[in-house]
């Protein structure tokens, strides 16, 4: 049933809510067998109304999931009763479509470009007014962003929760492969073998440059509004493609973008995690993304254009009825708001201080691969995601917990978090994790964000760089973004350990990308001091005089 809901929810590219549903309005429904540029068929369904003299704008939908269910019955509903002839098409080796899947390696603008051919296919069609739209979320965003940097020919898209760039948000974050994600992710599909295939790149490499679209923003043509949430699993994805089209992107794309960040996870839930959201937490997803398509792709003058490029969802203390956050705001960029990086240093008695820290010292921690910190929250797919409470694993020996004093008044936090660590191990290589925590007044440790990074990635994915057992060297661990406010009386948090798995995969300390026959045990080390300010880096609106 989870999963069923799930996958309705890709479908329908948005939270379009049933109820809504009425009877289809009289449509023409043709299917064909549509030729790629190397001669592969992919499986094509089009509906076109029938009740209105041609040509119609289109929306185009390319699905993972297949084209052939009772969900396609209501995308056309909610496209044809607006004026739109509606295209959906099973990717190639999906569904009823030829061809081999190599998860969205043929989706881009690489040797084959199934989404650029499918475009240029409809832009020919005597239905279509040369108006073309796409649409879809989780899989089907990410299609619809691959293929925007090598067609001109988008109107508009509607992309939800999807990344930018595959190595960083999808197969390595942080140099570490995303094991649940992908592994469950991939044999859902009946795709494993695609593993080997990622798993034979493991650096940043030219296979990955041509899935990433952030350096090629430039190139995008297409108006868009991009849908993610704090804990989904391509939250920093999302706000990458919004910054980078914005203010990079080609005619017709810059200063075109919007977009919407909830307090979601890779869809909308009011109890995700631990944690019990206001019921203001819930969007007009689906109304937003048919406005912005109509003003875009159909041409209706509804003044979406001149609203605010950015609405986003400010968390806060959900159980103090008065707490400052829990609200939507609006701004005209990302960030919102000039903020100020505010160091909460590290110490050794396990403190944090925006003082740093003036004599050396360090923690240290033994992390052992046969026995790894377990996931528990955190941007997942497949695994229980969310603000889950972290004390449970704060007792473990192999987690430094760090936490501040009880704020004395709100601490505003909107942006992109990062950890900076000085840290140095016995062993060949190994990870360091970070999470940032909102610890409660009773003690209640709700994860935040996190981040893992893989030491001989320290100074970049495009290169493996070993350290030295024993040297100190600064390792920057992302944490992506979040908007929060850390309500009077609780304390910022943060849980350093080397393991967080299954979410990620565990690092054997060999040096090795893989775990294998062989799993080294690793003592690791966390320094601070005047030369080594290990600190967690947090984006702070400056309080007003």
């Amino acid at each position: 049933m989870r999963r069923r809901r799930w996958q309705m929810w890709l479908v329908l590219t948005g939270f379009l809510f049933l109820s809504r549903l009425v009877a289809i309005p009289p449509v023409r429904a043709e299917s064909v067998m549509l030729p790629m540029r190397d001669g592969v068929k992919l499986a094509t369904e089009y509906f076109v109304p029938v009740e209105v003299q041609p040509p119609f704008p289109v929306i185009v939908t390319r699905t993972y999931y297949g084209r052939a269910t009772k969900y396609t019955d209501a995308a056309v509903e909610r496209f044809a009763s607006r004026g739109y002839a509606y295209v959906m098409q099973d990717v190639r080796g999906r569904g009823g479509s030829e061809g081999k899947d190599m998860a969205f390696g043929d989706d881009g603008w690489g040797e084959r470009q199934d989404g650029v051919d499918t475009i240029a296919w409809v832009a020919k069609q005597p239905w279509c007014n040369g108006k073309i739209g796409t649409s879809g979320g989780s899989a089907l965003g990410l299609v619809q962003v691959l293929m925007a940097p090598a067609t001109n020919q988008l109107a508009g898209q509607a992309i939800l929760v999807a990344c930018s760039n595959l190595y960083e948000q999808i197969a390595y974050q942080g140099g570490v492969p995303r094991k649940a994600l992908c592994e469950d992710w991939l044999k859902a599909q009946k795709s494993e073998y695609v593993l080997e295939v990622w798993h034979a790149h493991p650096t940043y490499d030219a296979f990955w440059e041509r899935q990433n679209v952030e350096p090629v923003a430039s190139r995008i043509t297409a108006p868009a509004v991009h849908i993610g949430g704090w804990w989904d699993i391509f939250d920093q994805g999302t706000i990458n493609n919004f910054v980078t089209r914005q203010h990079n992107g080609g005619p017709g794309a810059k200063g075109n973008q919007k977009l919407i960040m909830g307090a979601w996870l890779h869809g909308p839930k009011v109890d995700p995690g631990d944690l019990v959201l206001k019921p203001n937490f819930e969007f007009g997803i689906g109304k937003y993304e048919d406005r912005f398509l109509d003003h875009y792709v159909k041409g209706d003058a509804n003044g979406i254009d001149t609203e605010p490029a950015v609405q986003y969802y400010t968390l806060g203390d959900v159980f103090a009825p008065d707490a400052p956050g829990n609200e939507w705001r609006t701004a005209q960029d990302w960030p919102p708001f000039p903020t100020v990086e505010t160091a909460y240093c590290l110490r050794a008695d396990k403190s944090l201080a925006t003082k740093p820290a003036t004599t050396d010292d360090r923690l240290d921690f033994t992390y052992d691969p046969a026995n790894p910190c377990p996931t528990h929250g955190g941007a997942e797919l497949t695994l229980p995601a969310g603000p889950f409470d972290q004390r449970e694993l704060a007792t473990r020996p192999d987690v430094l917990v760090f936490q501040s004093e009880p704020l004395e008044a709100p601490v505003e936090i909107t942006g992109h978090l990062k950890a900076l660590l000085f840290v140095s191990t016995d062993a060949p290589d190994t990870d360091f994790t970070a999470k940032f925590v909102d610890i409660y007044p009773d003690g209640r440790q709700f994860l935040m964000l996190d981040g893992i990074r893989r030491l001989k990635f320290w100074k970049g994915y495009a290169k493996a760089e070993p350290v030295t057992p024993g040297t100190i060297i600064p390792l920057e661990i992302d944490l992506w973004s979040i908007s929060l406010i850390v309500n009077a009386g609780h304390r910022i948090g943060l849980h350093v350990s080397s393991s967080n798995y299954r979410r990620f995969e565990k690092n054997p300390n060999t040096g090795e990308d893989l775990p294998g026959a062989e799993l080294r045990v690793a003592h690791n080390s966390i320094h601070f001091g005047k030369d080594h300010q290990s600190a967690l880096l947090l984006p702070v609106r400056p309080v007003k005089p």
